[in-house]
């Protein structure tokens, strides 16, 4: 069971170039860990260390949910960023730019683990109904093959 999700504080609005750099600053460290995270999962799951990857889960929502935060922040002061530190926005687009490719290999890799996990279970699955099936023929002569109906639940244990 998740516990309450804490109510988000309204972040105060930036109101002078000093804030911007400040928040700015923030905005780099807070993508710094989250890039540092997303990137050890993505090693972890094509590792196949499953259960290590799981173990950042709570530490990449609290990341990504800071840097919606402080995004949303910079953004909405995009007027004073934009005319007072051209350049830092600029570099801030483009890192946005490359953590989201790197975001997009991570949905990626953790795609691909889903789909192969999912085509052992059901290969599994499959292999148990056609033992518990008897061995019959049909009437064209060949072997019967487990219907959808005949196969058994199948139970996982995660906690291996």
């Amino acid at each position: 069971m998740n516990p309450p999700r804490q109510p988000v504080a309204k972040p105060t609005p930036i109101a002078s170039v000093s804030e911007a750099e400040r928040a700015i600053a923030n905005l780099n460290t807070i993508m710094d860990r989250l890039v540092e995270t997303v990137e050890q999962e993505t090693a972890q799951v094509r590792a196949g260390k499953l259960h290590d990857a799981v173990q950042n889960d709570g530490a990449k929502v609290e990341l990504a949910r800071a840097y919606a935060a402080e995004s949303e922040r910079v953004k909405a002061a995009q007027d004073i960023v934009a005319k007072s530190l051209p350049d830092a926005l600029k570099r801030l687009r483009r890192r946005h730019d490359a953590f989201r490719t790197l975001l997009q290999t991570n949905l990626t890799v953790l795609a691909t683990a889903h789909a192969v996990s999912e085509g052992i279970i059901r290969g599994v699955s499959g292999e148990l109904a056609r033992k518990q099936m008897p061995s019959t023929y049909g009437a064209t002569g060949r072997a019967n093959t487990p219907g959808s109906k005949t196969s058994q639940p199948l139970a996982i244990s995660k906690s291996l």
